[in-house]
C-alpha cells in the first residue's frame, strides 16, 4: 500500500472512532511503515527523534484500538508494534525467547493455502468463526544460539 493510501486508511479508521489523524500519529505510522519489522517504543523514538515518549505510548494505544496497529508481546520487557495487516500484507513472526527480537516471514501461497485449509477444518470442528490467523514461531534466533 502506498504512503498516501496507508495514511488515508489510518485516517478513516481514526475517524470511525471520532479520533483525528494528528501529526504525531502520522509520524508514528511513518516510523512503523519505514521500519524493518515490528518495533519497540525505543526503536520508534530512535526512528523519529521529534516524538515524545509519553505521546508515543498514548497514540499507540489509540492506533491499536482502531485497528491500525498490532501489538506483539514477547517475553522481554518491550512489546513490539507494527502496522496492521490490512495496511500491509499478510505475514507471520519469528519470536526469540532469549532477546525478544521479532522478525517477519511470509509463507509461499501454496503453504498459506494449506495452512488456511487446516485452520478452517479446526474451526469447523469447534464451531468457531474465523476472521483470520496469525502464526508466531517461538524459539531462539541465530544470534542468541
Amino acid at each position: 500500500m502506498s504512503t498516501d493510501a496507508t495514511d488515508d486508511e489510518v485516517a478513516a479508521l481514526l475517524r470511525s472512532a471520532d479520533q483525528r489523524y494528528t501529526s504525531g500519529r502520522k509520524r508514528i505510522v511513518a516510523a512503523l511503515r519505514d521500519g524493518d519489522g515490528p518495533m519497540t517504543i525505543p526503536q520508534i523514538l530512535d526512528a523519529d527523534r521529534s516524538l515524545a515518549q509519553s505521546s508515543v505510548y498514548r497514540n499507540l494505544v489509540v492506533l491499536e484500538e482502531v485497528g491500525a496497529v498490532t501489538r506483539i508481546v514477547t517475553r522481554d520487557d518491550f512489546a513490539r508494534y507494527e502496522l496492521a495487516e490490512d495496511l500491509t500484507e499478510h505475514h507471520h513472526h519469528l519470536i526469540c525467547t532469549s532477546c525478544g527480537q521479532v522478525s517477519d516471514f511470509a509463507l509461499t501461497p501454496a503453504v498459506e493455502a494449506d495452512l488456511d485449509k487446516a485452520l478452517r477444518s479446526v474451526a469447523r470442528r469447534t464451531d468457531f468463526s474465523v476472521e483470520g490467523h496469525r502464526l508466531d514461531l517461538v524459539g531462539v534466533c541465530a544470534d542468541c544460539r
